[in-house]
Parts: C-alpha cells; sequence; structure tokens
C-alpha cells in the first residue's frame, strides 16, 4: 500500500469516528455519562495508527474511563473546558515503542474534546435550569408563607402580650396559694414559648429590621457559649471552642448574629447524647468568617438534608420544636449575603457551616 492510501485510510478512520463521536453524543443519556465517555474513548481508540498499541483516557470532572493503562509521558492529550474553565482532558497514550503521534491525530483528539464540551455544557445548562426552577419555586412559596406568617405574628403579638402582662399581675395577687401560682407559671412559660415563636415567624417573614454595623463575632459566640453553660451541663453534653483568632469581623445586625449562634448551638445540644461532644469552631479566609458547630448526635438521613432549611419542617417529636428555627437562621444568613450548609460528619453526628462575608 502506497503512502498516499496509508494516509487516506487514515483520515477516512479519522473522520469516521468524529461520526461516531457526534452520533454518540446526540444520542446521550445525561444519567449514564460514563457510558457515554466509554463509547466515546473506545470510538477514539480505534481511529489511531496503531489501535492495538494505543490506549484512550477521557478524565472529567464528573465521570472518567480508561481504555488500558495510560501514560501521559508518552503520549499527547487535549484539555476539556466548560464555560472555559478546565473540566478535565483526553489523553491518548502507546503502550508500546512506536513512532510519534500524527499531527492529524492530536487534531482529533482535539476536535473531540470539543464535542465533550459541546456535551457537558448542555448537561451543565439543563442542570441549571432544573436548579433554577426549583428555586424559583422555593421562592414563590416563601413569598406566600411569608405574608401568611407576617399577618399570623401581628395578629399573636398584642394578645400574647396581654396574656403575659396579665399572669405576672395574677401571679403577685395570688403568690401564697401554690396550685394557682403553678398554673399562672405555666401560662407564662407557654406565653414566653409562644412569643418566642411570633419572633421567629417575624425573623422568618422579614418583619424585623436590621442594624447593620461592623462587629467581631468571636464575643459574641464566647458570650452565648457562656449563656448556655448551663444547658450544656443540664443536658450532660461536652463542648469545646477552637477559635483561631480573637478578632473576626464583618458586617452584620448584632442580634441576628446571636440569633443564628444561639440557634445552631441549641439545635446541636438536642441531638447530642449524653457524653457527647458540640464542638464550635471560628475562623477566616481572605473573603469570610466561617462558623462550623458540629455534634455527635444521630446525623441526618439524605432525604432530610434537603429540607432542614424548610419552614415548618423539624425532626424533633411534635411539641418540641416550631419547626422554625433552621429557616429563621438560614433567612439571616441569606440577608447578610451569606451561605449556610448541613452536612453529616464521616463518623457520627451533623455539622453545620455558616459563612459570611468579612464586609
Amino acid at each position: 500500500m502506497s503512502h498516499t492510501e496509508e494516509a487516506l485510510q487514515e483520515r477516512i478512520k479519522e473522520l469516521t469516528c468524529l461520526y461516531e463521536v457526534s452520533s454518540i453524543i446526540v444520542s446521550a443519556n445525561v444519567e449514564e455519562l460514563d457510558e457515554t465517555l466509554k463509547a466515546i474513548a473506545n470510538s477514539l481508540k480505534k481511529a489511531f495508527q496503531f489501535p492495538e498499541y494505543t490506549e484512550i483516557a477521557i478524565e472529567t470532572s464528573i465521570n472518567s474511563f480508561k481504555t488500558g493503562n495510560v501514560d501521559e509521558n508518552v503520549g499527547i492529550s487535549s484539555d476539556i473546558k466548560v464555560f472555559n474553565k478546565l473540566n478535565g482532558k483526553i489523553i491518548a497514550s502507546l503502550t508500546a515503542d512506536k513512532s510519534t503521534f500524527l499531527r492529524e491525530e492530536q487534531q482529533l483528539l482535539d476536535n473531540v474534546a470539543l464535542k465533550i464540551e459541546n456535551l457537558l455544557e448542555r448537561i451543565e445548562i439543563k442542570e441549571n435550569e432544573a436548579s433554577l426552577k426549583r428555586q424559583m419555586e422555593r421562592a414563590d412559596r416563601l413569598s406566600i408563607i411569608g405574608e401568611i406568617t407576617a399577618g399570623i405574628a401581628h395578629e399573636l403579638n398584642t394578645p400574647l402580650a396581654n396574656i403575659l402582662g396579665f399572669a405576672e399581675l395574677l401571679k403577685d395577687e395570688f403568690k401564697n396559694e401554690k396550685n394557682v401560682s403553678s398554673d399562672l407559671d405555666k401560662i407564662i412559660h407557654n406565653a414566653i414559648f409562644s412569643r418566642e415563636v411570633v419572633k421567629k415567624l417575624m425573623f422568618f417573614a422579614c418583619e424585623m429590621p436590621q442594624e447593620m454595623k461592623k462587629v467581631n463575632i468571636v464575643p459574641n459566640i464566647r458570650d452565648a457559649i457562656s449563656l448556655l453553660d448551663a444547658t450544656f451541663r443540664k443536658e450532660e453534653v461536652k463542648y469545646v471552642v477552637k477559635i483561631e483568632e480573637e478578632e473576626l469581623w464583618l458586617k452584620a445586625d448584632t442580634i441576628q448574629l446571636t440569633q443564628i449562634i444561639f440557634n445552631l448551638i441549641i439545635n446541636a445540644i438536642y441531638f447530642s447524647p449524653k457524653n457527647g461532644l458540640v464542638t464550635i469552631k471560628a475562623f477566616q479566609t481572605d473573603t469570610e468568617n466561617v462558623l462550623k458547630i458540629s455534634d455527635e448526635g444521630p446525623g441526618l438521613p439524605k432525604t432530610d438534608l434537603e429540607k432542614i432549611f424548610q419552614p415548618f419542617f423539624s425532626t424533633k417529636p411534635t411539641g418540641d420544636g416550631s419547626g422554625l428555627g433552621l429557616s429563621v437562621v438560614q433567612g439571616i444568613v441569606l440577608s447578610h449575603k451569606g451561605t449556610i450548609k448541613a452536612e453529616n460528619n464521616k463518623n457520627k453526628g451533623a455539622t453545620f457551616t455558616v459563612r459570611l462575608p468579612k464586609s
């Protein structure tokens, strides 16, 4: 076979490969990306001059596939970029002492990389659309709930204040009658609890005005822990504080910042077993302050991790919580342009991570 015929045969193999890869990508199932990459790699391998001595590796941030042992040092490669960001690469290497790869084979690798880029961009667009749709649906639900809760909070606030005030007056009047005094204590306790629920409703409905100022978060954390020390002892839960620096500054509403810390620590205490350990950690990066609160409780089922910040959702038994605490925390964090994440620890328990910008 002449050199011209060999070259023509190689070009036909390359064109056939590009056609096969295009067909694979057009009919690709987004849920089975590993199978798609496998099919592309096998098709690409056949297009090389020495397919029996060539191995292909396709690496992406989502999935990877190799046809065999690939040595990048004796091969060629092409970067895979998704929206101009490096996402992976295709590598072709020779497993035997053959001549170097053809220039056209590098071009083939580059063309296949482009086709994989298009596929990955299509997947990312689809995922972003689905995520945006979920966010919009959730925003609509939260907006409706926010309007309802604001109305409920305002309607309850005045009668609760009256109940609490009159109960305290009656307690003074009947302080010598134990049975009456005991019943009034229950009324006062429940009125205070209800008032706290109303406050949470108002936070959730964004009815509480913010007073933003520059704050050092460290004293807030230490004050909260000091106030909750008795609760730790009562529940027989230990705690450790890991704060790398004594000054962690950010722009925040002090009351709402304290609400975040209190709610997350109380939540950690609630789910901790006897002699369990709650870890409170705070540190800073170049752009943000980070607060991590971990417990050694049972952790969260995967389905609950997705719903944990939804209003009125609670993993506590009925009567032990309003289901608003974590939703309020998330609302405050978001209003401070921060993020909050819940995740299970490797061994046991869960960790809540709050990230707040420095300014």
